[in-house]
């Protein structure tokens, strides 16, 4: 896939069908992992070129930003919405983008939807979005196992829901655990041992309302004893809406658990990772200096949209505050940062 196309034969990590692992033919694999956009989430943070920036400009001339780029990323939660709730001005936001012209494609690492779920909440909430401007991270899941040939006759586990199922199906992987498994328990008594399926190559994790320790057991168990079972993380966000009145731990929660359990670190396929940038410049054409990345979030959001070599503008209206935009503890500077999308039409009015 075009993931794979883009980094130099050295570089590869190829993965071996009859023993379900990467065979390591580099010196350097971690090489493979920054050039992929691979890292967890912490690592790159703090190893990008984007950790010494001059602070960001607040958004004043939308018109000039605008002109500057063909296509707008915009991830969803903070940004478009806040759990079921639109928030306001988004709607004549997106038109007017869309009527100069503008492509606009939309980014989330919430994995408990697939594109069509997701396509039916843009449309609950009255906005017209199409299933091919939509990518979420249950999606790049699944895009990322078929980009490096995982064999099909082998499975994947999955800590999540529906999402990704959905997604891994569609892609035409085997897949075991999901929701069903958040009724299964442990019964814990002397000489117990939990058996687990050996055919599964690759545990994926994203965000779990049914989250258990059965699923921490049985992950941990592929993950530790299957010969080369990828490790996959979805995002490891530290929060999320799942309302607008307060914010919920996120998917890194679930992520951290496993990684406590196996002492490994994931392969992180949504935001920060440039794999989705990679994907998305690959099938719509377009090039990473002529897209602004727009989100609530300063590690995920803005550092994916750097990594990616784009223009990055913040909004205020999710997880990052003003205040800590402006914390001498930050080293994420966006290029630009308003309160949220709408501004670009009250700022363009007063211009």
């Amino acid at each position: 896939m075009m993931l794979l196309s883009r980094i130099p034969n050295s570089s590869l990590l190829n993965y071996s069908p009859s023993l379900c692992s990467f065979s390591k033919s580099v010196a350097n694999p971690l090489l493979f992992k920054k050039r992929a956009g691979l890292f967890p989430a912490g690592r790159m943070a703090s190893n990008s070129s984007a950790a010494i920036r001059a602070s960001a400009q607040t958004l004043t001339d939308p018109d000039e930003l605008i002109g500057s780029v063909e296509t707008f990323i915009f991830d969803c939660d903070g940004v478009i919405w806040k759990g079921d709730s639109l928030i306001s001005g988004v709607p004549e936001t997106l038109d007017m983008l869309r009527s100069k012209g503008k492509r606009l494609v939309f980014v989330t690492n919430n994995s408990t939807k697939s594109r069509k779920q997701y396509g039916k909440k843009f449309e609950t909430l009255g906005l017209k979005v199409n299933e091919e401007e939509i990518f979420a991270s249950s999606f790049a899941a699944a895009a990322y196992l078929k980009s490096i040939d995982f064999p099909k006759d082998k499975k994947v586990y999955v800590i999540g829901e529906e999402g990704i199922l959905k997604e891994l199906e569609l892609a035409g992987f085997q897949y075991l655990g999901g929701p069903e498994d958040g009724e299964k328990k442990i019964e814990l008594k002397p000489g117990y041992y939990m058996e687990h399926d050996e055919s599964v190559g690759a545990v994926v994790v994203g965000f779990d309302r049914y989250f258990n320790y059965y699923k921490v057991q049985y992950g941990t168990l592929c993950i530790r004893e299957n010969p080369g079972c990828l490790f996959i993380a979805t995002n490891r966000d530290a929060v999320t809406h799942l309302t607008d009145a307060q914010e919920w731990a996120g998917g890194g929660s679930m992520v951290g658990a496993l990684c406590g359990s196996t002492q490994r670190e994931p392969l992180v396929v949504g935001k920060p990772s440039t794999f989705m940038m990679d994907y998305l410049s690959d099938k719509f054409g377009i090039l990473k200096s002529q897209i602004c990345m727009v989100g609530d979030r300063l590690d995920t959001d803005i550092l994916f949209g750097q990594n990616g070599g784009c223009k990055t503008l913040l909004v205020l209206s999710g997880v990052t505050s003003l205040e800590t935009l402006q914390s001498p503890k930050n080293s994420i500077q966006p290029d630009f940062y308003t309160n949220k999308i709408s501004d670009m039409l009250t700022l363009k009015g007063m211009a």
